[in-house]
């Protein structure tokens, strides 16, 4: 008999956009699909109970899309297994609910949440897990009859077995044992009726074929839960692979606080998807090549034995390393196109390729390549503080010889920087930052030598008198 396809899962629930941590995730699925040959699942993990999670849904495929992480089953994309959002299993959810109450391994539980917090705090006090401890389990069948019918509120909870040992091997934790006893019976579905996350969690992964569980590790916990109710339903339980969580520089969890950001706001930003693709695939896993990798090939390095247990900690610095690097790959036309419609109104199309050689290795996001072409084809400047002190500290005489040199050399910078150093003996930064500041604004930027040319003679003459005049 054939072995299942290799397949994985990225299963979000659409209450809100796309951060890192949700991408990382995503990614990581992929790639071990992607190696595998095998099948990238998307499910969404929604409930009725939502609201306005259809555009969230939307969000995060269009979000996957972009990254060029493309789903093979569900979601949008069809599959033998659907339907692939939760809210619409419920008659799955309750077939296996049903199968777990006829045989006996679940029960209803009245205690209410008072009575368990009570419990809860008595039990850590005393040092003990709190754990539920199974006054419900041991009525009888007239005892739950009546109280059913005075319509007491109920929860369903698991029948553990007691005493004993529940033991997996997780791809990234190692070997993983838990006691039945510290666990204690626990709900599956809530007194209105809705199954616990975990309960369909578990049947959607055992039932649309999911063979590795790749997610964070503070899942790790639910697994041998999980593991109880597959077994206790016949169904073929999935491999896991608990990831470790990012955390800021901190040591605390990633939060928007600390650095975390949607995949929307990256991607208005400009960040390329080839550096997201680059940092969060080395975050909180190793490659021995460091280089910019294409998502195939990122695929093929790819492997659970490279994940690490520590804390992946997140790191700007990193992230825009992998932007860098992204945009030194890029070809002419393809950084054009990352500029922007903002940038491509204000570049003429004779000047195009020129700005673009002028500008790329200084640029790293939109907003800068917008900020160069106005500094080089608008008349509106903006002069810096610094920029403008340097402008002060050069003096006049530096600026009428500056006009003069214009005038005779035109847009050729080594000849008119020439004639500024022979003719006032100065060099360093004494020549080219006054020089730099009242033809940009700016102390640093792009080569003068590419700059001056797309600037031209008479909007450098015009900046020169405006500034002399100020």
């Amino acid at each position: 008999m054939d072995s299942p396809p290799f397949k994985t899962r990225f299963a979000p629930s659409p209450t809100g956009l796309l951060h890192l941590g949700n991408i990382r995730t995503a990614l990581f699925n992929y790639l071990l699909a992607r190696q595998a040959g095998g099948i990238f699942l998307l499910r969404l993990e929604d409930t009725d109970a939502m609201r306005g999670h259809e555009k969230y849904a939307r969000a995060l495929a269009d979000d996957l899309r972009w990254l060029s992480l493309e789903w093979n089953e569900g979601a949008g994309a069809g599959g033998q297994q659907g339907p692939y959002a939760q809210s619409e299993r419920g008659a799955i959810y309750k077939e296996y609910f049903a199968a777990l109450e006829e045989s006996g391994q679940a029960y209803p539980c009245f205690c209410s949440e008072h009575e368990l917090a009570i419990a809860r705090k008595t039990a850590i006090a005393g040092g003990r897990p709190p754990r539920y401890s199974g006054k419900c389990r041991v009525l009888s069948r007239a005892d739950v009859a009546a109280r059913f019918g005075r319509g007491e509120p109920a929860t369903w909870r698991f029948r553990v077995a007691e005493g004993a040992r529940l033991e997996f091997e997780d791809k990234v934790r190692g070997p993983q044992a838990f006691a039945t006893s510290d666990i204690g019976d626990f709900i599956i579905r809530r007194s209105d009726g809705t199954p616990a996350f975990f309960f369909c969690n578990a049947i959607d992964d055992a039932v649309m074929g999911v063979t590795l569980v790749v997610r964070g590790e503070d899942h790790l916990t639910n697994t041998p839960r999980q593991i109880m109710l597959l077994r206790a339903l016949g169904l073929t339980v999935p491999e896991y692979a608990h990831i470790a969580l990012v955390v800021g520089a901190d040591g605390a969890p990633l939060s928007k606080r600390t650095g975390s950001r949607s995949v929307q706001e990256l991607r208005e930003q400009g960040f390329l998807p080839a550096a997201i693709h680059n940092y969060l695939a080395r975050l909180g896993h190793s490659y021995d090549d460091n280089s910019l990798l294409t998502l195939d090939r990122l695929a093929a390095l790819f492997s659970v034995t490279r994940l690490h247990r520590a804390p992946a900690r997140y790191d700007e610095a990193q992230l825009m390393h992998w932007q860098r690097e992204a945009l030194l790959h890029l070809s002419a036309d393809e950084i054009w196109r990352s500029m922007g419609e903002p940038v491509h109104a204000l570049v003429p199309p004779d000047k195009r390729e020129a700005f673009i050689s002028a500008v790329r290795a200084n640029v790293i996001f939109p907003a800068e390549a917008l900020r160069w072409a106005q500094i080089v084809f608008t008349d509106t400047l903006a002069m810096t503080h610094p920029a403008h002190a340097a402008i002060t500290a050069a003096g006049e005489e530096f600026f009428d010889v500056l006009r003069r040199a214009l005038e005779k050399h035109g847009t050729d910078f080594k000849a008119v920087s020439d004639m500024l150093r022979q003719a006032l003996a100065v060099n360093g930064k004494s020549l080219f930052q006054p020089l730099r500041a009242v033809l940009t604004g700016e102390l640093d930027g792009p080569e003068m030598a590419k700059l001056l040319p797309l600037i031209g003679v008479d909007r450098a003459r015009k900046r020169i008198s405006k500034y002399l005049a100020s």
